[in-house]
């Protein structure tokens, strides 16, 4: 396992034992019960009697609002002129107490798994840019294009539906699968609950089409049909999604500085599938006050093809930076994307186990195996900083594993109750 460094020096390494871990976590530096209460209105305390306010209106959801960037990016072009509230924010902070850390490490974890969009993730931040520009063009249907479990459509799915717009979502499937039902495991049980119209294509078509092709040629379908689409690239990854964090560095900022005994994050580690959060993340970091070093693990495709992507992405802002300076991106795609071996799979339940966080085994899982193998391996690189690490969400993934994940979780056993027990008929009420 990944956990230690000597455990993987070892000849002989011993079984992966877990510390017994403190009663309560940290939230933004103030000690709160293990059940700490994650609502985005209550993640945060503040004497800031706006921000109280802000953080408790039902007024704000789902409505549309003039945008007005940070401060420090207020000199990239196009500037977003509006935006959707869509995700419950901020999304908390808190300590991440993960064993066998480098001496005097610090990862603390950004759940932005927590952000709304029945069970979402980083999707619905980029969401907010993009639909605001849907509904602003007079769309009353959204195209998008991902995997068969892709958290980026069923997020979409679930916004445009509280818009009020139909969805029509391409999901990349097996060729042996790809005429047959779906089905409704994970995400695609929320999506066809939804009411999405859903296209199933082969990998194979995929890859030799592209996502850009197939959306437009579904585009022009709709179009003749009388509809008024507009089209979300795979996982809301172009400049406009790319303010979603842009802004959820802005929001990590003002977080960080309402608290009273201030953290300064040294690293940011966030897992990369289509690019736009990890554009944002280190353009934020890079031009706002926060200056980490932002570590990305991209969990298909490989490095060099996100550096030109990401670079893409903030030459659309006008931003004027390399990608390379701002971001460093490492492989973890392992077997493939969305493919996941033994040991990925049974550091995602040990984490679990742990520290009561459930990662997905496609973004965070891998990212976060990743982060841990290198900390093995290079503790001097780690030791002593303070890495935020984003939670990028997934949940709904992990049910596609579950014969993969099912010996790893044989904790149960029928109970014995000694005969010596009284029983009678009918005091035990099952209501």
């Amino acid at each position: 396992m990944l956990w230690s460094a000597t455990a993987r020096l070892s000849a002989n390494p011993s079984p992966l034992h877990l510390p017994v871990f403190n009663q309560s976590i940290t939230v933004l530096g103030k000690s709160k019960p293990s059940r700490v209460c994650c609502s985005p209105s209550r993640a945060m305390e503040t004497n800031d009697d706006t921000s109280k306010a802000k953080g408790l209106s039902f007024d704000d959801f789902l409505s549309k609002k003039p945008y007005s960037p940070p401060t420090w990016a207020s000199h990239l072009k196009p500037i977003p002129s509006h935006v959707f509230s869509l995700a419950h924010l901020p999304t908390p902070i808190h300590k991440w107490n993960l064993p066998n850390l480098p001496q005097n490490t610090e990862v603390w974890l950004k759940r932005d798994d927590l952000s709304g969009m029945q069970l979402s993730g980083n999707k619905v931040r980029k969401l907010e840019f993009l639909l605001a520009e849907a509904v602003a063009q007079g769309a009353d249907c959204i195209i998008t294009i991902g995997g068969i479990q892709s958290n980026h459509c069923r997020a979409t799915a679930v916004a445009a539906k509280y818009l009020n717009l139909d969805s029509y979502l391409i999901l990349r499937t097996s060729k042996l699968l790809v005429d047959k039902d779906p089905g409704l495991t994970g995400n695609l049980l929320v999506e066809r609950f939804m009411g999405a119209h859903i296209q199933l294509i082969s990998k194979e078509e995929y890859a030799k089409i592209g996502s850009v092709a197939l959306t437009n040629v579904l585009k022009e379908q709709l179009l003749k049909e009388g509809r008024r689409p507009y089209v979300i690239p795979v996982g809301g990854s172009n400049s406009l999604g790319t303010w979603g964090y842009i802004e959820a560095m802005r929001e990590i900022e003002e977080q960080l500085q309402i608290r009273s005994n201030r953290v300064k994050f040294d690293d940011i580690v966030v897992a990369c599938g289509s690019g736009g959060t990890i554009a944002g993340l280190s353009l934020g970091s890079w031009l706002g006050a926060l200056k980490a070093k932002v570590h990305a693990f991209c969990v298909c495709d490989d490095p060099d093809y996100f550096y030109d992507f990401v670079q893409d992405l903030i030459d659309g802002l006008q931003a004027g930076v390399n990608a390379r300076d701002i971001v460093s991106i490492i492989n973890a795609k392992g077997l493939g994307y969305a493919i996941n071996t033994s040991e990925e799979l049974k550091f995602v339940k040990e984490v679990a186990a742990a520290t009561g966080v459930v990662l997905d085994p496609v973004y965070s899982g891998k990212a976060a195996y990743g982060m841990m193998k290198d900390m093995a391996e290079n503790p001097n690189k780690w030791e002593g900083r303070k890495v935020l690490f984003v939670h990028t969400g997934g949940l709904l993934g992990l049910f596609d594993k579950v014969d993969q994940m099912a010996p790893l979780v044989g904790n149960w056993q029928r109970m014995d109750v000694n005969e010596s027990i009284p029983r009678k008929e009918g005091i035990g009420k099952m209501f």
